[in-house]
Parts: structure tokens; sequence; C-alpha cells
């Protein structure tokens, strides 16, 4: 099922992120990806590694107060989410597969 990168959320979020980050190791059945949408131990180092840039919105960049941006530098992507990691893996997936992806529908 096609999905707004902008839209992805826990489970669908997570399971694009590792297709991305490890193709080489895909999600055994029945199992799930790490959280890298809420445990910085997993979504850190891809933040690092991608050198994205994050901002939390305060009104006065066009951001709302407390939504963050995260900006994939190479790629010029800009998503946005309720926390950072959200938001910055949001926009290491839009910044490899663009603003629309396929996810399984069990995972939504």
């Amino acid at each position: 099922m096609k999905i707004k990168t902008s839209d992805l959320t826990l489970l669908a979020l997570n399971n694009a992120v590792h297709e991305l980050a490890y193709p080489d190791e895909p999600i055994k059945e029945g199992c799930t990806a790490p959280p890298y949408s809420t445990d910085w131990s997993f979504g850190g180092p891809i933040i690092e590694r991608e050198k994205i840039r994050l901002n939390c919105g305060d009104g006065t960049w066009g951001v709302a107060e407390g939504v963050w941006e995260a900006a994939h530098p190479r790629n010029i992507y800009v998503s946005f989410g309720p926390t950072p990691l959200i938001a910055a893996m949001r926009c290491y997936v839009a910044s490899k597969l663009g603003d629309e992806v396929d996810i399984p529908e069990e995972l939504l």
C-alpha cells in the first residue's frame, strides 16, 4: 500500500528505515524492526551518519511550536514530526525513497 512518507509512524516507519539502513539484514517473519523512531541508540547513529539537522519549531522559522523539523543536507529533504527521532527518520526515508513509499498493510 502506498503511503506518504510524512505520514509514516511506528512500525511502518521503523520497517522502512531498517530496509534502507540494513538491506542485507531482512526482518524475520513474525519480528519487528528495531525502534529507530523512538530509541536514540538505534536512530541516533543514522542521524549522525546522514548528517541530518534537527530544529524544534518555536513559531519563528515557519515551524509550529512543539514540532520538529529534520533536514537532510545532501538531498535537501525536509520532514516534520512530533519528536526529533520521528522527524529525522521520516527525513531519512524521504531522502532515499521520495514522498511516497510502499508499506505492507499489516504495518499500518
